[in-house]
């Protein structure tokens, strides 16, 4: 996020995987451009790990729906 104060990592878990990965890509940014103080560094940091979370739980998720589907195919065959 581009404000001075991230969102809490709470409200990560109502994000979509597009969602938490665009802003995901955000925080990166703006670290990589420098944050104006040590505090709000590490608030996007904590930001982006919890967003990278959010991003791994839908893969994850997506993969055992994968792996289900893929199951029932073979169980069908």
């Amino acid at each position: 996020m581009t404000d001075s104060t991230p969102a809490t990592p709470s409200d990560v878990a109502e994000l979509t995987f597009e969602q938490a990965r665009d802003e995901l890509v955000r925080v990166v940014t703006e670290l990589e451009q420098g944050a104006p103080t040590l505090e709000h560094s590490l608030a996007l940091w904590e930001r982006g790990e919890a967003l990278a979370g959010r991003c791994e739980e839908w893969l994850l998720g997506a993969k055992r729906r994968l792996d289900d589907a893929r199951e029932r195919t073979e169980a069908d065959g």
